[in-house]
Formats: C-alpha cells, structure tokens, sequence
C-alpha cells in the first residue's frame, strides 16, 4: 500500500485527473520513489521485460524551413555549408548504404514547406522533377520499400491528402506535438516565428492522422520555457487524442538541449531528476502506451530511464547523424544492448511501426514487414543483428 491515494488509484486502473497528477508531481518533487515504483510497474505489467529500438537510416532530405524556432539548429539558410538538398541519386544512394547496413527503417525529414519561402527550394524540386516537397517524399518513400526498407516520414504539417498519399507507401509517420500552450507561440517565446508549431495547427495534423488511420509518432519536448501544467496538458492532450482515434503509437519525451548557434543557447537543459518524474507521469497517464527517450540526448544516463517507465529508444543509427541534435552522436547498438542487459532488460529490435498497429496498413506492407518479421512481430535479430 502506497502513501499516495492517487497512486494507488492507478494500480487499481481507476481515473485519475489533472488535479490527481499535478498532486501526485508535487509529491514526487520531495519525494519521487512511489512515483517511479509506480511508473516501473505499469511499464512491466504492459511492456515485460524488453526494450525496443528501431535500426533506421536517418535521410536529411532537405533543412530549409519556412519557420524560425528559438532552439533549432537543423535549418539552414541558403549557403551555409550544412544546408542538405538531397538529389534522387543521393538518396538513392544512401538508402542502397542503409540497406547493407541492415537498417530497417529510412526516416525521412525536411524542414516545414522550405518550397513557400525559398527560391532554392523551388528550383530543387523542380531539377528533380517534383512540384512539392510532399510529391518528394511520395517518390523517395517508395524507393526506400523497393530496395526492402520501411518509410517513416516526418515532415512538418502535411494536410490530408499528402498524408492520405504518404499513408499508401510509409508504416508510420511522426510530427512532434512539443507542447500544447498559445503562450509559447508569443513574442519572445521559441515558437514566435513558427506559424506550424501553433498547437491548433499540429492537434489538425494529428486528428488528420488519426482519421486516415495512420500508425503516428509524436511527444513532448521539456525544458523549452514551459509550465509543468503545460506539460501536463500536453500529454492529456495526446492521451484524448489516442482515446478518439487509437493510432498515436508512441510517445517521445525529449529533453531540450542548447544549441550553440540559437537564440537559446544559454538556456540550461532540463534537470535530470525533473526529467524522469515527467517521464513516470506519462506512464502514469498513458499505462500502455509506448514511450521513448532518445538515448543520445542522455548519454551518461539513458540506462537508468528503464525503471521510470521508459520502453524504447527510438531510431538509433549505425550510418547517420543525428541531423537534429548533431552534437549527440548515437550510441552504438552493442553498447545500448550491453546497458540494457545489465539494467535487466532485453534489447529487441522493431519496425517503424509496433506490432499492435499492423492492422493499420495495407495488406501490401504487410506482406514486406513479413519478411523479416519474429514471432513477436518484431525485426528477426539474425536480420538486425
């Protein structure tokens, strides 16, 4: 018997409120072990013993973006050096490259419709025979499943009918929701210049995507000048949205780091502890839900995020950086799967797209994760090994 009534509460599976979490964080400020014992327990009743990642290629399609946010370092403006324009070749390339590296997923990114603001977007596209960037990504995504690897693409906010095109080729797709608070869009705040970030903007994408039935990727990035309530909210917010439509297949928690070329590069990153009593708050408010974090914004550490709550580490690349947080490179599989092991869990290795989603896609990708699949639905591990 816990001392928290909440606490108990959830281990019973009864509601709890907002009012409830924001009780049960105050408690765990001064005291987070019933928190965590919680949070550990959830995760083992639905998740067992095992921590997923998916071995991906990470494709930088192209980083100019029509938005400017306070913490990013991926954009770029024309002429500087890390500005990435892929070619077909290139990606084509790239993907032969993955293939032999045995990844499983190619993760494709761009900057939010680089096409409305940019000249060199617009005459990029057109070279490689598109009108958009979306068209792009329609032909690069089916390149990627001929040469036997899954699409996941994540490309700012697509509208229906890109996504319903988008749905026919990709397992999954991902849009970060970050946080649901209007205040973070003020003057002054890092979404000001960023009209795609408008919460109103990224709830429409993931209702989008719930209606098409497209297995979805997002989360919440902490430690960007946001309230704990903010936080809160934002996670109830995709927990209403999975109770409407049934398709967010994980949640990412993302720790904020400084970028030396941003407007907040002396903002200090988020505590550690802070960070894992709202990782074990997710858990608590989505008990079965997937939840990552990515293992290389906490490299010391990562490991010990298994008994908060944590089940997956999302894409980890033997082949490409990181193009988001270049400065954290990935940590090498063998060394995720040692770490793992010696925290008591069994590193396994996953599509795009989680076992439980498979229904969500056409017969015919079904047919391609087959190939390659285990019993458990899961990446054979002679494949990915």
């Amino acid at each position: 018997m816990l001392n928290s009534e909440s606490l108990n509460n959830i281990l019973e599976n009864k509601v709890i409120s907002r009012q409830d979490i924001i009780e049960i964080y105050q408690n765990a400020i001064k005291d987070s072990s019933e928190l965590f014992s919680v949070a550990q327990n959830l995760r083992k009743k639905f998740k067992k013993d095992s921590v997923t990642f998916s071995k991906k290629a990470f494709l930088n399609i192209v980083n100019l973006c029509k938005d400017t946010c306070s913490y990013c370092t991926y954009k770029a403006e024309p002429g500087e050096e890390k500005l990435s324009l892929m070619s077909k070749q290139q990606i084509f390339e790239l993907l032969q490259l993955a293939k032999k590296y045995r990844c499983v997923e190619a993760l494709f990114v761009t900057g939010e419709r680089p096409e409305q603001k940019y000249q060199e977007a617009r005459d990029w596209l057109k070279e490689n025979g598109f009108k958009s960037t979306a068209e792009y990504l329609i032909h690069a995504s089916e390149l990627a499943l001929e040469l036997g690897l899954f699409p996941h693409t994540n490309a700012g906010n697509l509208n229906f009918e890109e996504m319903r095109e988008l749905k026919k080729t990709n397992v999954s797709m991902g849009i970060m929701l970050e946080n649901i608070s209007e205040r973070l869009t003020k003057k002054g705040m890092p979404h000001y210049l960023a009209a795609s970030k408008r919460p109103k903007a990224r709830l429409e994408v993931l209702k989008n995507s719930g209606k098409l039935g497209i297995p979805m990727t997002t989360g919440i990035l902490i430690g960007i000048g946001e309230t704990v309530e903010e936080l809160i909210d934002s996670i109830f917010a995709i927990k209403q949205l999975h109770q409407k439509y049934g398709n967010i297949q994980e949640v990412i928690l993302q720790n904020f780091q400084p970028k030396p070329d941003t407007m907040m590069k002396n903002v200090p990153s988020v505590d550690e502890n802070y960070f894992k009593i709202i990782v074990a708050l997710s858990r608590i408010i989505m008990p079965e839900m997937n939840i990552q974090i990515p293992p290389n914004l906490s490299p010391k550490s990562y490991q010990s995020f298994l008994s908060v709550g944590i089940n997956d580490w999302g894409g980890i690349s033997p082949l490409t950086p990181d193009f988001v947080n270049p400065e954290f490179s990935w940590p090498k599989i063998d060394k995720v799967d040692e770490n793992s092991k010696n925290a008591g869990f069994e590193l396994k290795c996953r599509f795009p797209i989680y076992p439980e989603f498979f229904s969500f896609v056409s017969k015919e990708l079904r047919e391609k994760i087959s190939v390659i699949e285990n019993e458990e639905g899961l990446v054979k591990e002679e494949y990915w090994r």
